[in-house]
């Protein structure tokens, strides 16, 4: 494809920015010359990450959850650099966790991040993206066409984005709004490393052929992104065999497709009622960076 055009000058918002895929755009974003702006709800996180790529590289503390935090975070932008060009709606959470034991709080907050979230950042930019003709990139999932037992939260919310961009697409077209939808598989994050830390979790990527089990570094993920981010490409694979796994979609709910699937589902749910009985649902729902925001969210609710 040759090199992608340059994102210098470019005015760049993107959330989940304190760390993984995030961090990792924000500091390639700036090593293309592009002005990256880290929003996380994570102070510390977010304000280490931008202190490590320097320059005085803005941050702000917002959770995408709350449409007033996102309209505060882009007149934040605007008042600094009087632009945005790109938004990047990457903030992303996962629950784990069968219909029958997932503690429905761990369900709700998954979507209302990772959907909520998105339409949340995204609305509040949008009249500055017609502006500038911008685009706007949305870090879906394999998971939004190939939905994985004891993880229907996390699928449900990323075929949701996927759905969503598909629909603001055709809206936007005429107005030079561009609208890229990502599509990553096993990229090492902490959804990823913390995921490991559940035999559940464990069980479901046995199934997983072995060339498409492989993690991806973050670095190398987020470079693969901001090419396609750089080209305004309609979809964005990570890495490129995912396409082909996209065009398979028809197929991958079939029960020849699912059949390692339904071998691992009793495993994966003894797995899960064991961790259940030992840590207890919110804990087992949530990996322990999440868990702990939850007990932090209900800790601050039982005072108010």
């Amino acid at each position: 494809m040759g090199h992608p055009p340059s994102l210098a000058g470019k005015v760049v918002l993107v959330t989940g920015a304190g760390a993984g895929i995030g961090a990792a755009g924000a500091r390639e974003l700036h090593r293309r010359g592009a002005q990256p702006v880290l929003v996380d709800c994570d102070r510390d996180t977010v304000e280490a990450a931008a202190a490590a790529i320097g320059g005085n590289t803005m941050a702000l503390v917002a959770d995408v959850t709350c449409a007033a935090d996102c309209e505060a975070a882009v007149a934040a932008v605007i008042d600094r650099y009087q632009r945005i060009d790109v938004v990047w709606a990457n903030a992303g959470v996962a629950a784990f966790g069968q219909l029958a034991h997932i503690e429905p709080a761990a369900w709700r907050r998954c979507y209302e991040v990772n959907v909520m979230g998105v339409f949340n950042t995204v609305r509040a930019a949008l009249p500055e993206l017609i502006r500038q003709r911008g685009f706007i990139a949305v870090s879906a999932s394999v998971s939004s066409f190939a939905h994985p037992p004891a993880m229907s939260a996390y699928a449900a919310s990323k075929a949701a984005v996927e759905a969503m961009c598909n629909s603001w697409r055709i809206e936007l077209a005429t107005q030079g709004v561009g609208i890229g939808v990502i599509h990553a598989s096993w990229v090492k994050t902490a959804l990823v490393t913390e995921g490991a830390l559940h035999p559940g979790f464990v069980r479901l990527r046995q199934t997983v052929p072995g060339p498409m089990n492989t993690d991806i570094d973050p670095d190398e993920a987020a470079a693969r992104m901001v090419d396609g981010i750089a080209r305004r490409d309609r979809r964005i694979w990570v890495p490129g065999w995912v396409r082909i796994l996209h065009w398979l979609r028809p197929w991958l709910h079939t029960p020849l497709f699912e059949r390692d699937l339904l071998k691992a589902a009793p495993d994966i749910e003894r797995f899960y009622l064991e961790g259940l009985a030992a840590e207890g649902r919110l804990a087992s729902s949530f990996g322990p960076r999440e868990h702990q925001r939850a007990l932090e969210r209900l800790q601050r609710g039982s005072k108010e």
